[in-house]
């Protein structure tokens, strides 16, 4: 059988680590081996690939034009090991995962808050979410599911509109005070926190009040709306955020609306399904546990 061309994972370990330390003593303690153990390793995988990855400069390790760009694919190789491993470990009792891929603000706002219901409906199933602004390529990424504003159409896949946007303003109970809302006049006294995302959501609100502009877009620039949330929380300011977001800060509490109008957008937030995905038993359960969790919430802001 001829010899592989491919390195071990051991051959790798040692390689970057010599680079990053240019000694195989240095890397040796770093990986908790031998001196002669790291010698060999790079050894062996400079025979493996039938080049010098090292220049041997005053008896320290410099890479060679070959062992350059080699770096940062061994990095990169060993990253993503650790990254699978990891996740193997993570969802070794799990009978399915599901990977998806949110908006930072509707994750941590409104989903996360919510994942207990989701694992006592749907035990022995594993999330895996990661914080998404842009729109995903599930030809090339291995999400099974994202939910995201509906701007833009997916290649490949379903998008379900689950909600539309309608925006309120919040304040803290302190800055509050005694009064039940907040007038126009009130408002305007008050820093109107901005979202540098969607810079003009004050705008919109005061469409048709004659204010000067200059006094509705000074503030605080957040760009995500649960860091406008908490900046709320902490009394910095008056926000401005889809309603959904806000339900359970609304009950405990710890926000207020204010005002009793509510500014609906025109936008949707959508379910997005690739279509290898339309069947998938715990992808189907999960649409449905949040279209009901979010009608419950719907439901409850409307009465």
């Amino acid at each position: 059988m001829s010899k592989s061309y491919v390195p071990s994972v051991t051959e790798l370990e040692a390689f970057v680590a010599c680079a990053q330390y240019g000694s195989t003593v240095l890397a040796a303690e770093r990986l908790n081996r031998t001196q002669s153990a790291v010698s060999r390793s790079l050894a062996s995988l400079e025979d493996r690939l039938g080049v010098m990855l090292f220049d041997r400069v005053r008896r320290r390790l410099v890479l060679s034009d070959a062992g350059a760009p080699f770096l940062d694919k061994a990095e990169r190789l060993l990253a993503d090991l650790t990254d699978a491993s990891a996740a193997v470990i993570a969802f070794g009792g799990s009978s399915a995962v599901l990977r998806m891929a949110v908006l930072p603000s509707f994750g941590r706002s409104w989903l996360i808050p919510r994942l207990p219901g989701l694992v006592r409906e749907m035990p022995g199933v594993g999330v895996d979410i990661s914080a998404r602004l842009h729109p995903v390529d599930f030809r090339e990424e291995p999400y099974d599911l994202a939910i995201m504003r509906s701007q833009h159409e997916v290649p490949g896949a379903v998008a379900e509109p689950i909600f539309t946007e309608t925006l309120v303003t919040i304040v803290s109970p302190r800055l509050l005070g005694a009064r039940s809302t907040l007038s126009t006049e009130d408002l305007l006294t008050l820093p109107l926190l901005q979202q540098s995302t969607r810079p003009t959501l004050w705008l919109d609100w005061f469409r048709e009040s004659d204010i000067d502009p200059r006094h509705i877009l000074r503030g605080a620039r957040f760009d995500h709306f649960d860091m406008m949330i908490d900046a709320a929380i902490a009394g910095l300011g008056v926000g401005i955020v889809p309603e959904l977001l806000v339900t359970e800060a609304l009950k405990a509490g710890t926000l207020c609306l204010a005002s009793d109008r509510r500014f609906a957008t025109g936008d949707h937030y959508s379910l997005i399904l690739p279509e290898r995905a339309l069947t998938h038993g715990p992808i189907i359960a999960f649409r449905d546990w949040l279209l009901r969790e979010i009608s419950t919430d719907i439901g409850a802001g409307s009465g």
